[in-house]
């Protein structure tokens, strides 16, 4: 092959193949020549609608000193809040760390959606022609690229960021709900730890009013029914001390198997008190606050923006594709004829295939839109029947504090000062302290119901219930 044949050739092929190498720069994100050099990021889908940047995030696994070292920095605590429980299981917790895989793989679809295929070389000989005295060896060479029709590209990296973003929401949907799942558990823990205070508490009193039911007896003041009266008494509360320990044991195996640690190994005790309840909440703002912010709707809302982008692309399916080659064919034996370049097209002719597949894509984002708007209604329900729960639950700790624990505390007050002139029995007395107790108990269990229903609220909502963010429109446009 002669020198200028051979340049013509070359010139040939960079002109072909450098369409598919050059560096392609699409709205946020920048393709390098490198294969290996992935972007971190990836841009917003459409404007207007809700945007999430999707951040490459590693998780690795803690090294043997490092992890023994964390665990014991989380043992040894003097004391356990919820928020550092729902910190550590959520580093701990296997579901998270496969939600947040699925979202990485699921980011790195849009450089592969984006981008074109792979250029083709073909390569082919006729091997007779080089031992021929009569003609030059003959050998074809060829270069193709495909393209794919205008906006294809951007269509299919939409389609690919769309699953992307509903990948990201739905890891802060698992996020949501493993955080409520551990509040709910620490609350068990810290109702355990407080009512087995009580009862200790009481059982001290019991044993003091005891002594005093015993040296009035042995002063004979009283009859021997008070003395058995406060021996059972002291055995109930023994009784129930019991259960709180069960109680506490399996509240405390709970936590340690949300933590993937021994059913039964040691925790910090939890928090002394809880904070009181807050002022009453507006349910018509939590409702809007929820459509702006529950990542289950954000991950529905962007499944259809990807069927949005599915049904767009089977637009463009109307419309063909270009394939561009370039050819050096020395089976020509006249030198001019041997360099070609070329176009390859589909021709889109099978119209009922096309139409069918234009079809299924708009079923499919009806079905999706049908789907956002049934959560929608039931996000409202769900955030109503929360805040009334809520709602309860504040109303009743006022009253215990008000009215209730008061009039108990003096009715107890009274019939000690009685029972100690002769006016009232020691079963009297005995039942109003034991009506002091559970009230005591009742009113921790609706202290931590009502930060039991209060996570359960945020879940409803989709994280902070006083918010004054300005609500986004979830539901897409119908074009």
């Amino acid at each position: 092959m002669s020198p200028n044949r051979m340049a013509r050739l070359c010139a040939l092929l960079a002109v072909v193949v450098g369409g598919g190498c050059r560096s392609t720069s699409m709205r946020g994100v920048t393709r390098v020549d490198e294969p290996c050099d992935v972007p971190a990021s990836v841009a917003s889908i459409e404007p207007g609608t809700k945007q999430l940047a999707l951040t490459s995030v590693s998780y690795e696994e803690p090294t043997p000193d490092s992890s023994d070292v964390h665990k014991a920095d989380f043992t040894t605590q003097t004391e356990l809040s919820a928020e550092r429980l729902v910190e550590e299981v959520e580093a701990r917790n296997p579901t998270l760390q496969a939600l947040v895989a699925a979202w990485q793989a699921a980011a790195q679809r849009y450089p592969q959606a984006i981008s074109l295929e792979d250029p083709m070389f073909m390569a082919m000989v006729a091997p007779a022609s080089f031992d021929s005295n009569v003609v030059d060896p003959g050998y074809t060479l060829q270069a193709s690229q495909k393209f794919p029709w205008f906006g294809k590209r951007a269509i299919r990296g939409h389609q690919a960021q769309a699953g992307a973003n509903a990948a990201y929401f739905d890891l802060e949907d698992g996020r949501l709900r493993l955080s409520a799942i551990t509040r709910a558990a620490y609350y068990e823990y810290y109702l355990a730890h407080r009512q087995l205070e009580i009862n200790r508490q009481n059982l001290e009193i019991i044993r003091q009013l005891r002594k005093t039911a015993q040296s009035r007896y042995e002063a004979n003041q009283v009859t021997q029914q008070d003395l058995l009266q406060a021996e059972l008494e002291l055995a109930a509360l023994e009784r129930r001390g019991i259960e709180l320990e069960r109680a506490e044991k399996v509240s405390r195996a709970r936590i340690n198997t949300l933590l993937r640690e021994e059913p039964f190994s040691e925790l910090p005790p939890p928090q002394q008190q809880l904070d009181s309840p807050s002022d009453s909440l507006d349910v018509s703002a939590l409702q809007q606050l929820a459509v702006s912010q529950r990542p289950d709707l954000a991950a529905q809302s962007a499944r259809v923006r990807a069927e949005q982008a599915a049904v767009a692309l089977a637009c463009k399916d109307y419309y063909p594709d270009t394939e561009v080659f370039g050819r050096y064919d020395a089976m020509w034996q006249e030198e001019p004829l041997q360099p070609a370049v070329g176009v390859n097209l589909n021709v889109p002719i099978y119209r009922g295939r096309l139409d069918a597949a234009l079809k299924e894509k708009r079923f499919a984002l009806s079905q999706r839109r049908a789907e956002l708007e049934q959560r929608m209604l039931d996000v409202q329900y769900e955030v109503a029947n929360a805040y009334e729960q809520v709602d309860e639950s504040r109303r009743m700790l006022k009253l215990y504090d008000a009215r209730l624990l008061p009039a108990a505390a003096q009715n107890v007050a009274a019939a000690r000062g009685n029972y100690d002139v002769n006016k009232t029995s020691f079963f009297e007395l005995a039942s109003a302290q034991r009506q002091l107790i559970s009230l005591r108990e009742e009113r921790e269990q609706a202290l931590t119901n009502y930060h039991t229903r209060l996570a359960e609220l945020k879940l409803a909502v989709g994280g902070s219930v006083t918010s004054k963010d300005k609500v986004d429109e979830i539901l897409p446009p119908n074009d």
